[in-house]
């Protein structure tokens, strides 16, 4: 693969045989992220499960301390009452079997579902269509509860979904170019440690694989795991 001139110089700034702490990793990150935009920080962590069985399923939610950079559009599901609570707190878009319908004919300006557990049999019919696009709620990571106002505020906060992926990988993003690297370092340790405690009690052996870090547009960064497991541990 042909790659640009701002790629290579990127890689020619990471040591190829060195597996980096997670704050000089974070500190490497803000120095080739060189794109014309507010670059992302992606972390990718492996894990030792087989997601192919429910019991190692990975998946919740955590809140980044100093969110995440995006403002998220969020979408709110109830009934009666809830409707003005869920406006009162914040929610973009607030509807009922109206808006199931409409998503249900293709419709997705929303980046976050919050729905009450009353519309959730209304809700389950959109499985096949917020699922594949990790939006489908779930009482597991908080999005399918009574206490809606209190969801919203905190997915408006920076409370981010992490799951894994059908290859045993969770990727998700934590924070901007813009942030400062103490920043950066407190959400991707917050993460990590949500990640830590969400481990399956089936899993043996090792849990954390590997770990590593990238800008949206440019190339990876090795992570020692131990040391990383050392400073997110303090």
């Amino acid at each position: 693969m042909k790659r640009s001139k701002r790629y290579r110089e990127a890689l020619a700034k990471i040591d190829q045989e060195k597996q980096y702490g997670l704050k000089e990793a974070i500190a490497l990150f803000k120095e080739i992220a060189t794109a014309k935009f507010n670059e992302s920080l992606e972390v990718h962590v492996r894990l030792g499960v087989d997601p192919r069985h429910a019991d190692q399923q990975v998946r919740s939610t955590v809140g980044l301390p100093h969110g995440t950079g995006v403002t998220k559009r969020v979408l709110a599901l109830a009934a009666g009452e809830k409707i003005k609570e869920a406006e009162e707190a914040g929610a973009d878009i607030v509807g009922g079997e109206d808006l199931v319908q409409k998503i249900a004919g293709g419709w997705m300006e929303f980046d976050a579902v919050i729905a009450t557990p009353d519309m959730m049999k209304s809700v389950g019919r959109l499985g096949k269509i917020l699922g594949p696009r990790g939006l489908m709620p779930s009482a597991k990571t908080g999005t399918v509860t009574f206490e809606i106002a209190d969801a919203i505020k905190e997915v408006k906060a920076g409370r981010v979904e992490f799951r894994v992926d059908k290859t045993g990988i969770i990727h998700n993003f934590v924070g901007k170019k813009e942030f400062t690297t103490d920043q950066l370092f407190d959400n991707a340790k917050a993460l990590l440690q949500a990640i830590v405690k969400a481990r399956p009690a089936s899993v043996k052996g090792t849990y954390v694989k590997n770990i590593s870090l990238a800008p949206t547009m440019g190339p990876g960064i090795r992570v020692d795991v131990l040391t990383a497991t050392k400073e997110i541990a303090v």
